[in-house]
């Protein structure tokens, strides 16, 4: 093996807690024992690993490393557990995971059914589904949920299904900006909601759906309860996930802007392709869920 098992879970443990200290407490050593595994691997390797940086970050070199000392644990973790060794008390093994905001109102649900619940613990990193891929190929994370097809290097790909949004804004919005018409050809120049600075949802829908490019200023809301209470309070339009706009529609707080025209977006589950009953696990609580919540056809 390149590495000692300790100083990968050294590493693992490093970026996962983000300083020398925090790893030095969770590990029971001192930091002095954190920074010299660190520095053993990176003499190994003839690399730097780590950015000295508040967290602590890997480096490209890091990641690689990073990603070989997730599957080492998860693969011994799931050897003991096999052979039916005894587990010492809190020893469970830690599944990071990418998943975009609008995604975890229904894969959560995919988590809870595991029966492995309680024997591994989920670090969720929320993403744009356009950029969990980059996780995935950094060795942050195991497995996310993306909107790219193309599977990862090292990993499978397959699709989950679409989640369809719906474009609204609030009667108050319509009647301020767009002349109480209710039309997306007109929101063009008027503020929009969007969730972060990677979305680029609500352009790309009124792209799409116009063929021109939108001027709008840009709100910046980025939790989904949020963002939803944002567009029903009239700061800008937005899309909002089907079930949602349902309702709001239905109550009188929003009306669609573009009401033959959802905007469906294709979600992926990618996942290491190694062989881990875990990861199999979850992989099937995903789709299951997945298939509940998504457009299938």
């Amino acid at each position: 093996m390149l590495f000692n098992a300790d100083h990968l879970q050294t590493l693992v443990v490093l970026i996962e807690e983000g300083t020398f200290e925090a790893a030095a407490r969770r590990l029971q050593v001192t930091p002095s024992a954190v920074s010299q595994r660190i520095k053993a691997m990176e003499q190994t390797t003839g690399q730097i690993l780590v950015q000295r940086s508040n967290p602590v970050t890997s480096t490209p070199a890091g990641d690689i490393a990073l990603r070989y000392g997730r599957q080492v644990i998860l693969l011994e973790d799931e050897t003991v557990k096999a052979l039916e060794e005894t587990r010492l008390d809190g020893d469970t093994v830690t599944i990071p995971l990418a998943v975009n905001a609008d995604s975890l109102t229904w894969f959560l649900d995919a988590l809870a059914l595991m029966p492995e619940v309680g024997e591994v613990v989920f670090d969720i990193h929320r993403e744009d589904q356009e950029h969990t891929t980059s996780l995935l190929r950094e060795g942050k994370v195991m497995a996310a949920v993306t909107s790219t097809p193309e599977a990862v290097q090292g990993c499978k790909s397959e699709r989950l299904g679409a989640m369809r949004y719906r474009a609204v804004c609030s009667p108050a919005y319509a009647e301020r900006w767009i002349e109480g018409e209710p039309s997306i050809e007109k929101v063009g120049k008027s503020p929009v909601v969007n969730f972060d600075r990677k979305d680029d949802m609500q352009h790309d829908f009124f792209r799409r759906t116009t063929g021109r490019t939108p001027t709008s200023p840009s709100h910046y809301v980025p939790t989904l309860t949020d963002y939803r209470r944002a567009v029903i309070l009239g700061l800008g339009w937005g899309l909002l996930p089907q079930e949602q706009a349902d309702v709001e529609v239905g109550e009188g707080r929003a009306i669609e802007l573009a009401e033959d025209v959802p905007y469906d977006l294709p979600l992926y589950w990618q996942r290491w392709t190694l062989t881990s009953p875990l990861l199999e696990s979850l992989s099937s609580a995903v789709k299951e869920t997945a298939g509940r919540h998504l457009l299938t056809s």
